[in-house]
């Protein structure tokens, strides 16, 4: 295993620097830092998107064939590394990170024609159709129903947590194309145009109570929606294995860097001295609880940067994903939890919209105020993308044989 970097990988880093420098504005980093979930608005998501796109760095893990830059992982991870150091916005990974891999894999020429290049400038925005009520992560009882109507299929149902469904042009969908077969062997994977008749998209409020650009969760409806059969993805009654190897993407991201930036906020705001002269950082319990969080981080690094140079001799993730997902998510969950200690009784006052009020009077200091809501917001973490019950019986199943 190598994990040095080489003078090439280093002068590439000096290169991602000087593109956020140009590139992540002041009014994003303001916006950023009064987000709860890492999200902006559509309308400065894709300023930084688009801005990613022109250098050519939109999507790391696209072939060049595809427009992507053909980095090394080596690359890929310092380029991850330098983002999330700087705390730029996160990006939709809907299309760059999920449905574009898929397509890419099992589409069609046409359908790689009419979507890939779209996807990779940011022109059109997707959403995750795969949850339904009652079929969470037992992702399989999934019951939208999809008809064989001749010249075009026929979707009843509705999907639920959908992100970003808003502010979408697209939504790739599981759907249930045989009712009769066993319950994997009964799904197909379809494109769906969200302009389509019959289709209504209806907010849910969440813990977090987001308003306005912060809205993050939807639930989607279909009511008798035509959908044009060229919009199927592969063989029908096959979408469980495009969804598993969509699910490898969705689960398979890089944690550490961005895990890192966050604890290193938190262990600086508990080094500040309050008002009666005091550091939380010189509380024994506390200091303990975030070197403990420090030393599981530096961990999972560590394993981090071992699966990225195993994949660059050409080897895949397989089970390693689910270990990162739950690994991943409840180190992000338990930062929350000491930064919302950290901030104290200043975290109590809600405000809801964090974005419309940066440059308003608000009780305690500006970062204490989307600490909050980015503690309630991450009460979903261990749930999406396979709850990591389910990750666990999935390694479980191909490491121990279970």
């Amino acid at each position: 295993m190598d994990l040095s970097f080489s003078p090439e990988d280093l002068a590439f880093r000096d290169e991602v620097r000087r593109f956020i420098a140009e590139n992540y504005t002041e009014e994003m980093r303001a916006m950023n830092a009064q987000s709860k979930n890492g999200y902006l608005d559509k309308e400065h998501m894709l300023q930084w998107q688009r801005a990613l796109y022109r250098k050519g760095w939109a999507a790391p893990n696209w072939p060049a064939e595809y427009g992507g830059p053909g980095w090394t992982h080596a690359q890929r991870y310092v380029f991850e590394t330098e983002l999330a150091a700087a705390g730029t916005p996160l990006m939709s990974p809907m299309g760059l990170k999920m449905v574009g891999p898929v397509i890419m894999a099992f589409g069609t020429d046409a359908q790689k024609r009419q979507h890939l290049p779209a996807i990779l400038a940011s022109e059109v925005w997707w959403c995750q159709g795969y949850s339904e009520p009652g079929s969470g992560s037992d992702l399989a009882s999934l019951q939208m129903k999809c008809e064989d109507k001749g010249d075009h299929f026929l979707l009843n149902g509705s999907k639920i947590w959908t992100t970003q469904a808003q502010w979408a042009d697209w939504m790739f969908n599981l759907v249930r194309t045989t009712p009769s077969a066993k319950p994997q062997e009964g799904i197909s994977f379809i494109l769906v145009d969200m302009k389509t008749p019959g289709i209504k998209v209806e907010s849910i409020v969440t813990l977090d109570l987001p308003v306005d650009g912060q809205q993050e969760i939807n639930q989607v409806f279909y009511d008798d929606v035509k959908v044009p059969k060229d919009n199927l993805i592969g063989e029908a009654d096959k979408g469980w294995t495009y969804a598993k190897y969509l699910l490898s993407f969705e689960r398979g991201n890089s944690y550490a860097p961005g895990l890192k930036r966050a604890l290193a906020k938190v262990r600086r705001l508990a080094g500040a001295t309050d008002a009666a002269g005091a550091r939380l950082i010189d509380d024994s319990a506390f200091a303990a609880r975030l070197s403990a969080l420090e030393i599981e981080l530096s961990s999972m690094e560590f394993y981090e940067l071992k699966l990225f140079s195993a994949m660059s001799t050409g080897q895949r993730l397989g089970a390693e994903s689910s270990m990162l997902k739950c690994k991943g998510t409840e180190i992000q969950q338990a930062i929350s939890e000491v930064a919302l200690e950290t901030v104290g009784y200043y975290a109590m006052p809600f405000i809801q919209d964090t974005w419309a009020k940066i440059n308003e009077p608000r009780p305690g200091p500006d970062y204490a105020a989307p600490i909050a809501p980015y503690y309630f917001n991450l009460r979903k973490a261990s749930i999406y993308a396979g709850s990591n019950e389910i990750q666990r019986n999935i390694m479980a199943k191909a490491v121990l044989g279970l």
